[in-house]
């Protein structure tokens, strides 16, 4: 093998022949006896840090400090002559040093499960939660929602989780918003005054039953066409207008308990509205001009919408699962159900 003798610098690392007095590359001078240092004009000083020789070492205070490497040597692959620790070429062939590799990083341990191990945390309930409720403002405008998170979310005047205290149509604990198998599910809780839903399009409706149309509650009394007499226990029946058989009547429950308007349905189906029905109210601003229309088959009552502008809402008597979009009323409180 056929070997080049010459010097290596130690400003830049650039191999020279012998009987060259000063580096080739960075003009450094080159003995066997001292090191000189490099050109200074070459140099650039970097704050915080000292540079010499193209390497960058730590800045030391003290001038005393050993500031050499600590690598142990190494031998050239080439020549087998011991190199300095921290070279770059070898002192005597000038074989360029490869680096060595850095040691392989140590394995992370497995992250623990159970109560030891962490879980990841959401930023605010609102990412956990399913569902809200967004409360409707008048003129139909959004008011304060309620983020749906927890397993149960009672609404009421006290006792609850989404309190409306100033509202005394609501019971202490009025209805409960749950999941069952990932739906929003709705329960009245055994409130006086109901939880009604908003109904899409129709929808079935049980004898005694009560539905809204604006700002009336009427209730569904299914007859089978029965004359409504009444007789005493001696047999003698009370005498007061006579009303045509029926196979359904309706009736305006007013504030109180009381009953309002009755209208026995002298076909199979009557209509509610502001004018020209069946039963009108022409004081309630609420109320379409049609609004809604109760019809019977049989012994099935169907409560239908016309298209009013503010809907028309069943009270509901079981559990009723909500889609998103619902409209929900209970109290004076109405709320929209968004499916998140």
């Amino acid at each position: 093998m056929t070997m080049d003798l010459g010097l290596v610098c130690d400003g830049c690392g650039a191999f020279s022949e012998l009987g060259i007095g000063s580096c080739v590359d960075c003009s450094a001078g080159l003995s066997l006896d001292s090191i000189d240092a490099p050109n200074p004009e070459l140099l650039e000083p970097v704050e915080g840090t000292k540079e010499y020789g193209g390497h960058l070492k730590d800045y030391v205070d003290d001038e005393d400090t050993d500031s050499r490497s600590t690598t142990p040597p190494i031998s050239c692959s080439s020549c087998g002559a011991d190199i300095a620790g921290g070279n770059r070429f070898c002192g005597i062939c000038g074989t360029p040093i490869e680096a060595a590799e850095p040691p392989p990083a140590a394995p992370r341990a497995p992250a623990k499960s159970g109560g030891a191990g962490k879980k990841t945390l959401f930023f605010s309930s609102i990412q956990a939660a399913k569902a809200k409720l967004v409360l409707i403002k008048g003129e139909g405008h959004d008011g304060e929602s309620y983020s749906l998170a927890g397993e149960d979310h009672r609404v009421g005047r006290s006792d609850a989780d989404i309190i409306f205290e100033e509202d005394e149509f609501l019971s202490p604990v009025h209805a409960n918003f749950f999941y069952v198998n990932g739906g929003l599910v709705v329960r009245d809780e055994g409130s006086t005054n109901g939880v009604y839903l908003r109904i899409h399009d129709s929808c079935p409706l049980e004898h005694e039953n009560h539905f809204l149309v604006g700002e009336q509650v009427m209730q569904v009394r299914l007859l089978n066409g029965e004359a409504g007499l009444t007789v005493t226990e001696d047999g003698t029946y009370l005498y007061a207008s006579p009303r045509r058989p029926t196979k359904f009547e309706l009736i305006q429950v007013m504030q109180g308990g009381a009953q309002g308007i009755l209208h026995p349905a002298q076909n199979d189906s009557a209509t509610l509205g502001r004018e020209e029905n069946d039963m009108n109210f022409p004081d309630d601003p609420f109320i379409s001009g049609h609004h809604a229309q109760v019809t019977c088959q049989g012994d099935a009552l169907t409560l239908t919408d016309m298209g009013s502008k503010n809907g028309t809402f069943v009270r509901i008597t079981k559990d009723t699962p909500l889609s998103h979009g619902d409209y929900v009323f209970m109290g004076q409180q109405l709320l929209r159900v968004e499916i998140v």
